[in-house]
């Protein structure tokens, strides 16, 4: 399966400002302490519905030490729960409300690089389609200019616990 083209170009997010940092990302994502996958937001376009947002790696992540000892690699389940949870950030602004929105599928998933320790991950989510309650969203991982990761993420609204 080719690469998809870029929801946006990456270069244009390095370096870039933020608009939000995990202050202002804990407001509408959830997730907490070593579960925080994203560090900036970097762009929302309401118009589009699309966000970016960034995630430095640094050697002192969890997972360095056991995936893979001599090459750590950042694992490609947390690249899904990055790009995830910058979903929820998305479609808890679009929808303009907190609610609890988890995971409910992924598809079309590729892995087209590594990243590792070091490595500035631009996260990239655009709504395919949106409801009150479900999203889809096409969702890409770059380090520079190069496509790390593409996939579709379904997420929906748990009722509150």
């Amino acid at each position: 399966m080719p690469a998809a083209a870029p929801i946006l170009a990456p270069d244009r997010f390095d370096p870039a400002p933020q608009l939000l940092g995990k202050e202002g990302i804990r407001e509408w994502v959830p997730q907490r302490f070593e579960f925080e996958m994203l560090d900036a937001i970097l762009h929302f376009d309401e118009t589009t519905q699309v966000a970016v947002a960034a995630k430095q790696l640094g050697s002192d992540e969890f997972w360095v030490r056991g995936h893979i000892p001599g090459l750590p690699l950042f694992p490609g389940v947390l690249m899904i729960e990055s790009s995830a949870q910058l979903c929820c950030y998305l479609f808890s602004r679009m929808n303009r409300e907190k609610r609890f929105f988890a995971f409910g599928g992924v598809d079309a998933v590729r892995f087209r690089g590594t990243v590792k320790p070091g490595d500035r991950v631009i996260l990239m989510a655009r709504a395919r389609k949106l409801r009150a309650n479900l999203g889809i969203f096409e969702t890409q991982a770059f380090v520079g200019s190069r496509l790390v990761f593409e996939g579709i993420i379904t997420g929906m609204v748990l009722p509150s616990a």
